[in-house]
């Protein structure tokens, strides 16, 4: 089982991508990026990927964990030294297995079925078996749940996905945010602090680790015990999540 395994989830704009930039030895980092090529929103030394094939991203994760050496770009690189996965993002790698195996399938029907199958089975085989860290981000929505009568939000998928929920495939959930710093001054961490620029703002983009009273219907998650209530929201960087599931799950 992976234990350094996060999903980065949030709406558009509130810094998800710009929560990678502070991560250590980036060279190690193999940044895997399935929305069409768009850059990231700042200079990096990422071994970075288009992906234009879904089953490119399950392939080059086994290729990590099994391979000495991966070619990518005509350049070799030491399988050894890639220390973290970035798939970027999951809800546009399942938006091209739809456009590209489902719409174009004579029978969509099976492949609706071998759409949910190529998650379950990326997560359960591939990245299960990985010894890297793997960051999977990913868009969020708000659905309607007639059910319980209330907006939930979550990452929006097709089919049975859907129904089982693709937060299900991970223990630690972390949602991105946009927040008045106002709001933010039960902050005391030290992976927590408001710069100049934020203070003059009034705003700042964070990570929220736990459920609040007024996020009851978001499913952000992470193992009993992982943050303490002043560590609910913490600055947007990964560096800090990461360093916290080695120093859980190592303990």
């Amino acid at each position: 089982m992976n234990d350094n395994l996060v999903l980065v989830c949030g709406k558009s704009a509130s810094g998800k991508s710009a929560s990678l930039q502070n991560i250590k030895k980036p060279e190690g980092v193999l940044y895997l990026n399935c929305e069409n090529n768009k850059k990231l929103p700042f200079k990096s030394k990422f071994i970075q990927y288009t992906i234009t094939d879904p089953d490119h991203v399950p392939a080059l994760i086994r290729t990590i964990e099994n391979e000495d050496t991966i070619t990518i770009a005509n350049v070799e690189y030491d399988t050894s030294k890639i220390h973290t996965i970035v798939v970027d993002s999951l809800t546009y790698l399942m938006d091209m297995y739809e456009s590209t195996k489902v719409l174009t399938s004579a029978d969509t029907m099976r492949a609706w079925g071998n759409y949910a199958q190529f998650m379950k089975q990326m997560m359960a085989q591939d990245v299960a078996k990985s010894t890297r860290n793997i960051i999977f981000l990913a868009h969020t929505s708000d659905v309607y749940n007639e059910s319980e009568m209330v907006n939930e939000t979550l990452v929006k998928v097709k089919g049975s996905l859907m129904n089982q929920g693709i937060e299900s495939f991970f223990s630690t959930v972390i949602s991105c945010k946009k927040m008045p710093t106002s709001t933010l001054k039960v902050a005391d961490s030290p992976m927590y602090t408001i710069n100049e620029d934020e203070e003059v703002l009034g705003f700042k983009y964070v990570y929220q680790t736990r459920l609040t009273k007024q996020t009851v219907n978001e499913r952000i998650r992470s193992p009993l015990g992982m943050w303490t209530i002043k560590e609910t929201f913490i600055d947007n960087s990964i560096q800090h999540v990461l360093e916290r599931l080695h120093e859980y799950y190592d303990a």
